[in-house]
């Protein structure tokens, strides 16, 4: 894999290097990486590996956050083969060996607690069942099972008791990450998943206490962020959700209004950020210049009072712009953290970036995941 780097003029004297203050953690820099699903776990177990760590360490900087890919809080909350889980023992034991790396190049990490709800198959079930969901709500999409990519299968509604048993998964998976020595966690809330599921009302039709009204779609998503914070203090834990988002089959007839519900009564928890993604990536295609989100970060975060984090397919000068602007108090990158594990040197100093391949993004071995080059300033002499 080749890379071609040439100088370019600095950036280090942007917003972007600035020291900023989210919840407890005071970083060096508002360069994120974002949760980045790459299925590389042992299996059977769904367990962090020595490659996971050596990934992510290559990715580590001094006063810098990382999101941990997103981390199965529940047995019944897989939908992709190789995904990694925080709801036993020895997935735990495996996430050491990950923050551990982390913390020894300076760098922070969240864990990003996750439950896939319907967006799954029988395949990745215990004993088979049906994926769960707020709502019998037939959608097209798909799984990753060990068989390959699959059409997901149809879901079943929860229960009112097994919801709370849900929320309970999120707690105990919030203390495993706190045992595994993370620095906070952030709750997945976004990207058709369940808790996104329940947010919005083409896929949650119930009749209770958790369907209808917007006050008790989000009920879900305000309990389990109770029941996290609990473990953790608010102030290091985040929230991230897809105002805008359609992929998996989701939408609503109202998201201002859920939305701004939503970050109002997030409000109470005194959170570490809530983090926006504004969908300027469609089905992996940048969309047209000058398209606006139905709900963007900076309407958020007028609403919202702690620090919005903001992603979506930025470039640097995008990132900057929109710090400059203040929609946001720091970026969240993804597909060129993945190329490139010296991303933040690379935009401090302008030096072009390593191209990603597509192909290698989701599961297999170390290629496209921990052999892309770093800056070598050889290069020049």
């Amino acid at each position: 894999m080749e890379t071609k780097i040439s100088p370019g003029a600095g950036f280090r004297n942007a917003k972007l290097f600035t020291p900023v203050k989210l919840g407890r953690l005071a970083l060096k820099h508002r360069i994120i990486m974002a949760p980045l699903t790459r299925l590389r776990t042992d299996m059977p177990g769904n367990i962090p590996n020595d490659m996971m760590a050596a990934y992510y360490s290559q990715r580590a900087t001094n006063g810098g956050l990382i999101i941990s890919e997103a981390t199965v809080v529940s047995s019944n909350g897989h939908g992709y083969f190789g995904a990694p889980g925080i709801h036993t023992d020895e997935q735990t034991e495996g996430w050491k060996k990950i923050t551990s790396a982390v913390h020894k190049k300076g760098g922070k990490i969240f864990s990003q607690l996750w439950h896939v709800g319907r967006q799954s198959h029988v395949d990745l079930q215990p004993d088979s069942g049906l994926p769960v969901g707020p709502s019998e709500v037939y959608h097209e999409n798909f799984a990753l099972t060990p068989e390959g990519w699959v059409p997901v299968s149809q879901n079943r509604a929860l229960t009112i008791p097994e919801i709370h048993a849900i929320i309970e998964d999120f707690r105990k998976g919030a203390e495993r990450a706190m045992n595994a020595g993370f620095d906070g966690v952030e709750i997945h809330a976004a990207n058709s998943y369940l808790l996104d599921q329940f947010l919005q009302d083409i896929s949650n039709k119930r009749t209770d206490q958790y369907g209808g009204s917007i006050e008790n779609r989000a009920r879900f998503l305000l309990e389990v962020t109770e029941a996290v914070a609990s473990v953790w203090g608010g102030n290091r834990v985040g929230v991230r959700v897809t105002p805008s988002g359609t992929w998996g089959g989701m939408g609503d007839s109202n998201p201002v209004a859920l939305f701004g519900h939503v970050a109002e009564q997030l409000n109470q928890f005194g959170l570490a950020y809530l983090h926006v993604v504004d969908p300027r990536i469609l089905n992996n295609i940048e969309k047209e210049e000058g398209y606006m989100a139905p709900v963007a970060a900076g309407q958020i975060g007028r609403i919202f009072k702690g620090p919005i984090l903001a992603a979506g397919g930025f470039t640097r000068e995008d990132a900057e712009n929109t710090l400059q602007k203040g929609d946001a108090d720091a970026v969240v990158f993804g597909r060129f953290f993945i190329a490139n594990p010296d991303l933040v040197e690379r935009f401090k100093y302008g030096y072009e970036l390593n191209a990603y391949d597509r192909e290698t993004f989701y599961g297999g071995d170390e290629r496209g995941y921990t052999d892309y080059p770093f800056y070598q300033p050889e290069v020049y002499v």
